[in-house]
Formats: C-alpha cells, sequence, structure tokens
C-alpha cells in the first residue's frame, strides 16, 4: 500500500482495507464516510458534464492521495 511508503493514509487505502475485509476503526469508517457524502455533495453541485469529469477527477486525486484524516475535521461531519 501506499501508505507504507508516504506514511499517509489516505481515503484510497482505506477503501483497500474494507474491501480485503480488515476491520476499519471507528475513526477510519467515520473519515470514509464523511468522505462519500462529500464526493455526492460536490458531484451534486454541477451543472455540466465537463465540471463533473474535472471535479470528479479532483475527488479522485483527493482520496487517493490526501491524508484520510482530513475527513474527520467537522467540516465534513456537517454534510
Amino acid at each position: 500500500m501506499k501508505a507504507e511508503l508516504t506514511g499517509i493514509v489516505s481515503i484510497n487505502d482505506l477503501r483497500y482495507k474494507e474491501f480485503n475485509n480488515i476491520e476499519l476503526n471507528s475513526e477510519e469508517a467515520l473519515a470514509l464516510r464523511n468522505f462519500d457524502r462529500f464526493r455526492i455533495s460536490e458531484l451534486n453541485k454541477i451543472k455540466s458534464d465537463e465540471e463533473f469529469h474535472i471535479r470528479y477527477r479532483e475527488l479522485q486525486v483527493m482520496a487517493n492521495l490526501g491524508d484520510y484524516k482530513e475527513f474527520l475535521k467537522s467540516d465534513y461531519s456537517l454534510l
């Protein structure tokens, strides 16, 4: 996993764990739920196909490279 190389655990690392039946702790599960709500909220705001694809790619990068702990912040819990 990328986390072993960078020391950063991403949303996609958590998905990998979940898909491989590795139990997530409560913090990891919350971050995953918050990211999913955030992603859906962001994509539902988009009006054009082009904007949708651009934002979708941005969200993919966030999920792959960003630290999952970002999605524990209250900003994401309120969605």
